[in-house]
């Protein structure tokens, strides 16, 4: 998956969807994204000493969430498992840790592998 394709995705046709699953892909390149445009918004907040931040990032936010869970779904976790990068310390590191698992193969609860889906029979 492109970086185009995975900001389309997650911007156009699953913006808040938080059911299904999500490949590593398209969460890193998101993610990629996400943190680009927080650099860019707040440095230009910052030269012109206006707070632009909450409202600009506004939109961001619940895709990044969508796309988050959809990956947690994809490993075969809870999306409520998200809560585990908001413990002191060791929290971000098993967030950002269970993000870059390989997703279930197979059809699990959340849905049928992505990777299956997108990969040509052969």
């Amino acid at each position: 998956m492109s970086f185009t394709e995975a900001v389309r995705r997650c911007l156009s046709t699953k913006y808040a969807t938080f059911s299904g699953r999500a490949r590593r892909a398209e969460y890193w390149w998101f993610s990629v994204l996400y943190v680009i445009a927080t650099a860019v918004i707040a440095g230009t907040s910052l030269a012109i000493e206006v707070p632009l931040l909450n409202v600009l990032l506004l939109p961001f936010i619940v895709p990044m969430l969508s796309v988050s869970v959809r990956r947690l779904h994809d490993t075969g976790k809870s999306g409520r498992r998200m809560f585990v990068a908001l413990i002191p310390a060791v929290g971000p590191i098993l967030y950002l840790v269970g993000m870059a698992l390989d997703g279930a193969p197979g059809t699990n609860q959340y849905g049928p592998s992505p990777k299956a889906l997108t990969q040509p029979v052969a």
